[in-house]
């Protein structure tokens, strides 16, 4: 890989990663469209770990919360009446599925599934599924208040986000809002959510990203960095956005970007592979 697409796949990694778009997605387009190649699953994974800091880094003082709470609780009884506890058994209780699936379907996950054909498919389809969520939500629910049965499905629909196109950020927030959860809650929760299944997957392809004609140690560290970079900023920025917005600004991209890409392939501008 050339140092001109080591950044600017870390640009785009950082700049979609939070946005329900689906970072992967945009890699695995921006990878064919303007290098005529796919970076690979790995790449993404290990850049991911970036994007994840920033999440840490920007939400520390919560994460800390929840993790002293978490631990206070197995020995004190009336600590775990508290919604902080609950939230933080969520987080783990909603990390299993994507877990158990990227284990499953790894081998599917980096090969078929970035078939661009099947990417601008989910990019239209889950666009229009948060639209749909958009408009029915109740969006009264807090974080604070969420159930068990929150988490699980929560945790699934995160999971579907092992096929590129559906958007980690976007399969949690869309299930959130159906849930009747505000938008600022669900997109929380997304964060928080992928901390530990991202950080796991980016440490468990780091060996898998350097294979062949990947790029060097120096190359991954920049893309990380830049990624990191624009993804806390990207934090801030959607924060602030759906606290008075609606999402249906990211549903038009999705389907205008689907479009575009059945056009391209279509064409046969670019390979689907």
């Amino acid at each position: 890989m050339t140092w001109i697409e080591v950044i600017v796949l870390g640009v785009v990694q950082g700049l979609t990663e939070f946005l329900p778009i689906s970072s992967s997605a945009h890699l695995r387009i921006v990878s064919e469209v303007f290098f005529g190649q796919d970076a690979g699953a790995a790449f993404t994974a290990v850049t991911q770990l970036g994007t994840e800091a920033a999440v840490l880094l920007y939400f520390a003082r919560d994460i800390g919360r929840l993790f002293m709470t978490w631990v206070r609780g197995f020995t004190d009884p009336q600590v775990r009446t508290l919604p902080d506890y609950r939230v933080a058994w969520l987080v783990i209780i909603g990390t299993i599925p994507i877990g158990v699936l990227g284990i499953l379907f790894e081998e599917q996950i980096q090969t078929a599934a970035r078939n661009l054909w099947l990417i601008a498919t989910t990019l239209i389809v889950f666009g229009l599924l948060l639209g749909l969520a958009e408009k029915v939500g109740r969006q009264k629910v807090e974080l604070q208040q969420m159930k068990v049965a929150d988490g699980v499905i929560l945790g699934f629909a995160q999971a579907m986000a092992l096929i590129p196109g559906v958007s980690r950020s976007g399969g949690t927030i869309t299930a959130g809002l159906f849930l009747g959860f505000t938008r600022e809650a669900a997109v929380r929760y997304s964060f928080l959510l992928a901390i530990p299944a991202v950080v796991a997957a980016g440490i468990f392809q780091v060996p898998d990203v350097f294979a062949g004609d990947g790029p060097t140690p120096a190359q991954m560290i920049v893309a990380t960095v830049v990624a990191f970079a624009l993804g806390y900023a990207s934090i801030a920025w959607l924060l602030h956005y759906v606290a008075r917005h609606s999402v249906y600004l990211f549903v038009w991209y999705r389907v205008v970007l689907g479009l575009l890409l059945f056009v391209a392939l279509g064409a046969g501008w670019i390979s689907a592979y």
